[in-house]
């Protein structure tokens, strides 16, 4: 092996594994509260996902020690906020949870390893998996062109944190010279588009970091409901980050939303008794012309 081939993949899996334990902070924060806050496991079941791949790609491929040690513990790691995920998730999110590990994390890897080891002739085996992981990699960048998308759109940075911008941005780097020393295409070419997305986020960052927030109708109307909003950044070894955050806003909407409705509740009333006053007052008016009023001699 190349000296800067394991260089950079030593710098990768720091990074790498400093990324992966970005999350660590909103599990413990679930294992305190007992409860998931309302935020989705989807990008972990990504996450997981797209560990397996790598890790298998690793092991066909041979000679890849780093990029196993790496998705080995992207595997082990996801593995654990999934099943805390799971633990104290309502029972619906629980139930989908399964549902989408058990078609993706179990069929659809399963279906893949079954097609490259038997479908594939074996010389084939390596470059046909590398380029299904590079198309996995790639679909996954969905996820934080959203965040882009909503960033432009709010003019707000707060669901898209500079540092993991950056560390995201810096690990595209190591995994993309890694893969050039290797001499390996399917490792290069995602991170090609991993830098550019990240140096994106950072550009976007630095444009709207003073900015505003500017808030569009859909989002007004799910802010007293969504008491958790979710950031979601995916890199292309398969690392995840993924940041619920308190809704204090939405609370304080909340708030004043029952108050208008308790005075309002209130205020309906007062006007009902007025009105009730006011026609038991005409109608004592009225009784007491009927009896002063006398036929005429």
């Amino acid at each position: 092996m190349h000296p800067w081939t394991f260089t950079f993949g030593i710098l990768g899996n720091i990074i790498s594994v400093l990324v992966y334990l970005a999350p660590v902070t909103t599990f413990y924060r679930v294992y305190r509260k007992k409860s998931t806050e309302g935020f989705h496991s989807v990008p972990y079941l990504v996450a997981l996902f797209s560990s397996m791949l790598w890790l298998y790609y690793a092991v066909l491929k041979q000679n890849a020690m780093l990029l196993i040690t790496i998705n080995s513990f992207g595997c082990v790691i996801e593995t654990i906020y999934i099943t805390m995920y799971i633990a104290y998730a309502p029972g619906y999110a629980r139930k989908l949870t399964i549902k989408l590990f058990g078609f993706m994390n179990v069929g659809v890897f399963t279906l893949i390893f079954l097609i490259t080891k038997f479908a594939v002739k074996s010389p084939y085996q390596v470059q046909v998996l590398g380029w299904i992981c590079v198309a996995i990699s790639v679909s996954v960048f969905a996820a934080p062109l959203s965040i882009v998308a909503q960033v432009i759109r709010t003019r707000s940075v707060e669901f898209m944190p500079f540092t993991l911008s950056f560390f995201l941005t810096l690990s595209a780097v190591m995994w993309f010279t890694y893969g050039l020393f290797l001499k390996d295409i399917c490792i290069a070419v995602p991170n090609i588009l991993g830098f550019g997305l990240g140096l994106l986020q950072m550009l976007l960052y630095a444009i709207y970091k003073n900015c505003e927030k500017v808030m569009d109708d859909d989002e007004e109307k799910k802010l007293p409901h969504d008491q958790v909003k979710n950031i979601v950044i995916l890199s292309t070894l398969a690392t995840c980050e993924v940041h619920p955050v308190d809704a204090d806003t939405g609370d304080q909407v909340t708030n004043i939303t029952k108050d208008a409705i308790n005075n309002k509740e209130h205020n309906n009333a007062d006007h009902d008794q007025k009105t009730e006053d006011q026609v038991e007052k005409t109608m004592e008016a009225n009784s007491g012309d009927d009896h002063d009023t006398s036929p005429p001699q």
